[in-house]
Order: structure tokens, then C-alpha cells, then sequence
């Protein structure tokens, strides 16, 4: 095993699940008081510095399994573990997570409340024109959980829209545009607030299948036997592949800490301890991604 830098492990929560906590709670509500992210410039310096200074990053997360998620008084997870790798090699920065809903991340990020995404986000044009995001972290395909026994035959998005079932799909993911995007109609979809009322969907058969990463409906099905997860697919929109691509997600004028990031994730990878850090959560080498895959090919779509 490699010796890993003290970021690694993941930070105790202490008085920061109060903070998160606090922070979503006044985002959802308009309030038009804000937190300030741990880095926010407040009388010169960029980002990168005041962070480096302080030894702490404001990073945003959503509380899904395996890409981050609370255990405990501990933040988990392949983004926290690949982000607390990172920003200790920038310059022993430790997280500092704010739990907020998945929808409402960027929001949070340009609202200067986090300063850092740390969710596994997929890279998307439609993303890229609010925020900018670091070079992937990992790729993964989409899947389908189903009841147990998969009753419909449901495997991907045409199957859905043959069969003309019912679609949950996460507020604020991807999933719902690829649907739709697919041929999915808005009337087959359900949109849901998080993972498990996606599988309380399935269960009660308000929904016929729940889409999400193949790596996000593993974990979770551990936790039910009576649902299933179906052979992972590459979604087709408008008759081209959609490469799905998670990364960390930054404000627009941070380029130094998105760059520094990147510097830093391209060694990662090259190492090999990018397996090491993530392998606990359900990553394998196939979710490793290409180092010449970049967010600005991502963003063109």
C-alpha cells in the first residue's frame, strides 16, 4: 500500500455538519443572508491563496453513495477522498463540507457558500455555462434499478420508452435530459429529491425504474435485496454517445485553483494511487478516466 498524505482520511464533522446544515437550510429559503466559502476572496488574494493560508476549503456535497456522503461524524466517499488528496498536496488544505441538495450545489458554489463542488458531478455543456469544472475524476455508464426480477425487461432508455413506464430520475442530474433527450417523454418522468426516494419509488411502484450512475445504484441496492441494478449503457442523445465524466466544480474566475487542481489530478492518475483512493467505494479501472479526456471537450458536448 501506498503511504498517503495526511488529507487523505477523511475529516471529522464536528461543527461543520451544523454549518452545512445552516447553509442549505437558507438557500432553499431565499435567505438573503450568506455563508462565505472558507477561500472567498475578502480583501485581495485569490482563492488558492486565502485557502493555502487559512489550511481550509468550503466544499459542497449532496449525501450520495459512493461519490460523498456522511458516515458518522466523517465525510466519505470517491470525491472527498480524491479532493482531500489533492488539496493536501496543494498545500495541506483540509475540507470543511457543507451538505447541501444536489440541485442546489452550483447555486451554493456561486453564491460563494462552498468553494469547491465535491459530489461526483457530471460534466455537461448546460453545467459548464454556470460553472467550470476541474478534468475528469472518473467516468461511469448509466444503469437502471428495477424491482426484483426486472418485471417490465427494462435495460436502458429505449426500453423505457417502449414499454412507457414510469422514470425516476434525480433532481438536478443528468439523467432526466439524456432521457428525454433518449425520447423519454415528460410524462414518463418522475423527478425525485434524492437516492432513497428513488429506490422508495421503485418499491412502491410509484416508479418503474430508477436512473442513475451504475456505481451510485450498486452501493445503493446493497442496502435492499428487493430491487436490482441492470447492466450499465451509454445513453444516446441526439444520436451521439454521452460520455458520462464526474469532476469537481469550481466558480468561473478561480482558474488558479481549478488549474492547480488539475496539476495535481493528472499526477494522481498517473501514479496509479487514483485506484487506491477510490476502490473502497465501488471504483474500478474501468471508471479510471482517459488523462486526455478534458472538461473543455466536455463542455462542448
Amino acid at each position: 500500500m501506498t503511504n498517503l498524505p495526511s488529507g487523505f482520511a477523511a475529516k471529522p464533522w464536528g461543527r461543520f455538519a451544523i454549518v452545512g446544515v445552516l447553509a442549505a437550510t437558507a438557500l432553499a429559503s431565499g435567505c438573503s443572508k450568506t455563508e462565505t466559502g472558507s477561500g472567498a476572496p475578502s480583501g485581495g488574494g485569490s482563492t488558492l491563496d486565502n485557502v493555502k493560508e487559512e489550511g481550509l476549503i468550503n466544499v459542497g456535497f449532496a449525501n450520495e453513495r459512493p461519490y460523498a456522503y456522511r458516515d458518522g461524524d466523517e465525510l466519505l466517499g470517491e470525491a472527498p477522498a480524491i479532493h482531500s488528496y489533492i488539496f493536501d498536496k496543494i498545500g495541506g488544505v483540509e475540507l470543511e463540507p457543507n451538505l447541501f441538495e444536489f440541485g442546489s450545489l452550483i447555486q451554493a458554489l456561486n453564491a460563494g457558500r462552498v468553494d469547491v463542488v465535491s459530489a461526483g458531478m457530471f460534466i455537461t455543456p448546460e453545467r459548464c455555462a454556470e460553472a467550470a469544472f476541474s478534468n475528469p475524476e472518473y467516468v461511469a455508464t448509466t444503469a437502471l434499478m428495477t424491482e426484483e426480477g426486472n418485471p417490465e425487461g427494462l435495460s436502458d432508455y429505449d426500453s423505457i420508452v417502449s414499454s412507457g413506464v414510469t422514470l425516476a430520475v434525480l433532481n438536478g442530474a443528468v439523467e432526466a435530459a439524456d432521457a428525454k433527450g433518449s425520447g423519454v417523454s415528460d410524462d414518463q418522468i418522475q423527478i425525485v429529491a434524492d437516492q432513497q426516494s428513488g429506490l422508495d419509488a421503485v418499491k412502491s411502484g410509484r416508479a418503474d425504474a430508477f436512473a442513475l450512475t451504475g456505481i451510485s445504484l450498486r452501493a445503493l441496492a446493497k442496502t435492499d435485496p428487493s430491487i436490482e441494478v441492470q447492466e450499465g449503457f451509454i445513453p444516446v442523445v441526439d444520436g451521439e454517445e454521452v460520455i458520462g465524466a464526474g469532476a469537481a466544480v469550481f466558480r468561473q474566475e478561480d482558474d488558479e485553483l481549478r488549474e492547480a487542481f488539475n496539476a495535481e489530478l493528472a499526477k494522481l492518475i498517473e501514479s496509479g494511487e487514483w485506484l487506491e483512493l477510490v476502490e473502497p467505494y465501488g471504483f474500478t479501472e474501468a471508471e479510471m478516466p482517459d488523462p486526455s479526456l478534458t472538461a473543455e471537450e466536455l463542455c462542448k458536448g
